[in-house]
């Protein structure tokens, strides 16, 4: 068995974008006819490049290659041009090119990714969304405490049991910064109203991106202890895990890192700072399926979890709900609201979400499949970065 050719799609998702403005999604065939699906989470380049850097890749390395050798693969294409280095644009592609290696092997064996990482341990799997404002609402959930506890109400009310959101203000290319007196006091209104809002059914998860030095996030950090969230995310910027270890040994609130990181390699650095306890890795950039795998087994050794991360499409959801599944050590899987609106029209069979939990399909590969109709309809033909930062100092 080979794969014999590719083809990608950039999607554009269509207002109000939750997932990002486009999903770079890629189909590899193999030569008796079985294709497979993956995502590729994009960072540092414009959409279109990266489709091309996809091609590149695949005529390097991956056609006429069997998609079953994983391992020999990865190295290959890790190690492409002599770098043997985290990359997390090349990481990326990666990324999508294994978790589509992996739905190929799936649906030849005729069993679901996870049952082939051994096997089920979770039947049903918890998940949580950002809050997100409604096309009505009259300011948004970031600027307006009140409006944001009343999103989060609405959530549980359908059966979330977690809610996240990032009141911290925005991020610049120049951070980390010290938060300001305002900025901690507006953090900490959301928080308390938030926790009001939900009371104990529903557990609130503070999402920073990077924004504060150490001891910022340590003062952010003694503002929000007493409403007990079940994590602060990535207080300081990913590079530094020492840093970030700092903040953990200063804080009872649980540190959770990943959507930024690529690689066993980066994530063993933040369990050997001790930097964080939850592990969020993105699996379109963290290096695909088994990359996850070997990271999830790592984190169990220090008693660290893993809450798979994500802020695109759903080809990429059903690659988390996979190693989710199969990993003792899971906690709790991110989910764009219910996988409903464009993130079910884009698949022929949306994933399942039931009463705040994803139910794992039983299908073989990924489980799920591309309506590529659809994605041809809905082309993105701009250039713009998945996510940018402020260019100036805040």
């Amino acid at each position: 068995m080979k794969i014999s050719d590719i083809k990608t799609f950039v999607v554009g998702n269509p207002p109000p974008h939750f997932g990002g403005r486009y999903w770079i999604f890629l189909k590899l065939i193999a030569d008796n006819g079985v294709v497979g699906y993956g995502e590729v989470y994009a960072a540092t380049f414009g959409p279109h490049v990266i489709t091309k850097m996809i091609e590149d890749v695949c005529q390097r390395h991956v056609i006429g290659s069997d998609p079953f050798k994983i391992e020999k693969l990865w190295r290959n294409v890790y190690g492409s041009g002599y770098t043997l280095r985290p990359d997390v644009s090349l990481l990326g592609v990666l990324s999508g090119i294994e978790m589509a290696c992996w739905d190929i092997i799936g649906k030849e064996l005729d069993k679901p990714v996870y049952e082939l990482l051994g096997g089920k341990v979770h039947e049903k799997l918890r998940s949580y969304t950002y809050l997100y404002s409604k096309d009505d609402d009259p300011t948004d959930v970031y600027h307006d405490a009140d409006l944001a506890a009343e999103r989060a109400a609405e959530y549980v009310e359908q059966g979330f049991t977690a809610v996240k959101f990032d009141p911290a203000g925005a991020y610049s290319a120049f951070d980390p910064r010290q938060p300001s007196l305002e900025a901690l006091d507006l953090a900490e209104e959301f928080v308390r109203k938030i926790r009001a809002a939900v009371g104990v059914k529903a557990d609130i998860l503070f999402g920073t991106h990077g924004q504060f030095t150490a001891s910022g996030a340590i003062r952010l950090a003694k503002r929000l202890e007493a409403y007990d969230p079940l994590w602060l995310e990535e207080p300081t910027p990913p590079e530094n895990p020492r840093e970030m270890a700092r903040v953990a040994r200063h804080t009872s609130i649980p540190i959770a890192t990943g959507e930024r990181l690529t690689t066993k390699y980066e994530f063993a650095r933040v369990l050997e700072a001790q930097a964080a306890s939850i592990l969020q890795m993105a699996l379109g950039r963290v290096g695909g399926i088994l990359e996850a795998k070997k990271i999830a087994g790592m984190a169990e050794t220090h008693y660290a979890q893993i809450a798979p991360h994500l802020y695109c499409g759903p080809i990429e959801g059903a690659a988390n709900i996979q190693i989710s599944t199969c990993s003792p050590n899971f906690l709790i899987l991110e989910s764009i609201q219910k996988w409903d609106d464009f993130h079910a029209e884009i698949l022929k069979k949306p994933i399942q979400w039931e009463k705040g939990f994803v139910i794992p399909p039983s299908a073989p590969g990924l489980g799920i499949e591309l309506d590529e109709e659809v994605a041809l309809a809905h082309p993105y033909q701009g250039e713009a970065l998945h996510l940018e930062m402020a260019d100036r100092p805040i």
